[in-house]
């Protein structure tokens, strides 16, 4: 199989789909590699690391997307990327469909067999593609809510962590889930009072058995959520509803009643956000202002780490890819049922219930035909 890294151009993207030592994995296995010059450069990786991999470099996108059976990326496909898919051609990426119907539109139309990072699952019930970025915004989430809660960046004047005389801020975060428990272990670290708010009794358990009296573990409820949200200096909506959109945990009400100056940090913006007044931002002007309350919501945060990030999503993608490259995607779908839990458009139809349901269209069960 021949398989395409093309550049990524979502605004302030450096995270590339697939690094050298991938590539080396799949020209050892006799598989092609298409590459396009300077897609590895923001991660500090030149065309000469590829071809050294025995990757093949070429000048545009548009010969990675002419040549390649399969495209790997990293951020769901821009609209004149969607354009250049073909009928039948794989795209292995995060897409974040359910709320984006323009996205959907155009991979509908393409024709392409579209696989999401985020709807791959594992044995235990995890989502192993999304959880090394879900750790990497989860720890981001304090560090950028600490950050903006400096009075110059718009915030109160307030330090997460004591000082002789003053107590700690108060963090809360909506979700004990991968980036909810790793917000918890970087504020907590800093010294803030942590609250974690979840549903599920067994994440509560589990966040008690790693963190101990250092956090308070609280079940999620409405009346819940409105109390620690008000009271909170720096709020980290972490919640996840997978392939679906995010619920709206805190609505605008609410805004009007905490202190100025305060930060929300919402890390479900890909899934449409959890507070009602999200709207997705971007590394070059990442927050705004409502009813004085300051919001982060950029769409792609670990893009503001992307050597890191760029690293530990290929080590968790990599096995996929390899199997995808080596049986094809039909193959490889009937084999191994988390991948197959990833198909999110096939031929022109939605085939995840939950990305269905999320863009109010119809939901085509084709997992039996992909067997076939």
């Amino acid at each position: 199989m021949i398989v395409g890294v093309p550049k990524e151009i979502k605004p302030q993207e450096n995270r590339v789909g697939l690094i050298p030592p991938s590539v080396r994995e799949l020209t050892g296995r006799g598989h092609g590699v298409v590459v396009e010059s300077g897609a590895g450069a923001g991660i500090g990786l030149s065309d000469e690391d590829y071809r050294a991999a025995g990757a093949t470099v070429v000048d545009t996108a548009d010969e990675v997307f002419a040549t390649a059976e399969m495209i790997v990326k990293v951020k769901e496909p821009q609209p004149v990327e969607c354009a250049r898919l073909r009928e039948d051609q794989v795209l292995f990426t995060f897409l974040h469909l359910a709320p984006d119907p323009v996205q959907a539109r155009g991979l509908i139309d393409s024709g392409c067999v579209a696989i999401a990072y985020e709807t791959v699952t594992d044995d235990h019930g995890g989502l192993p593609l999304l959880a090394p970025m879900s750790e990497v915004a989860g720890r981001m989430s304090v560090q950028v809510g600490a950050h903006h809660l400096q009075k110059p960046e718009g915030g109160m004047g307030l330090l997460l962590g004591p000082v002789a005389g003053v107590e700690p801020a108060e963090v809360v975060i909506l979700g004990g889930g991968v980036s909810g428990s790793a917000a918890a272990d970087v504020a907590i670290g800093m010294g803030a009072r942590v609250t974690v708010l979840e549903k599920s009794l067994e994440r509560l358990t589990a966040l008690r058995a790693r963190f101990g009296n250092r956090l308070n573990g609280v079940y999620s409820t409405a009346e819940s959520v409105e109390r620690y949200v008000l009271a909170a200096d720096l709020v980290i909506g972490a919640v996840l509803l997978p392939g679906a959109v995010a619920p709206k945990l805190v609505g605008r009400e609410l805004l009007g009643a905490k202190r100025p100056g305060s930060v929300m940090v919402d890390i479900a913006i890909d899934q449409g956000g959890c507070f009602e007044t999200s709207r997705a931002t971007t590394h070059a002007a990442p927050v705004y202002t409502v009813d004085g309350v300051v919001h982060y919501c950029v769409a792609n945060m670990p893009g503001a780490v992307p050597r890191t990030s760029a690293y530990a999503l290929n080590f968790a993608v990599l096995p996929h890819v390899l199997a995808l490259a080596d049986k094809g995607w039909r193959r490889a779908l009937a084999d191994n049922r988390h991948l197959r839990a990833g198909l999110n458009v096939r031929h022109g139809r939605v085939t995840h219930e939950a990305v269905a349901a999320g863009l109010g269209c119809e939901f085509t069960r084709t997992l039996e035909e992909v067997a076939a």
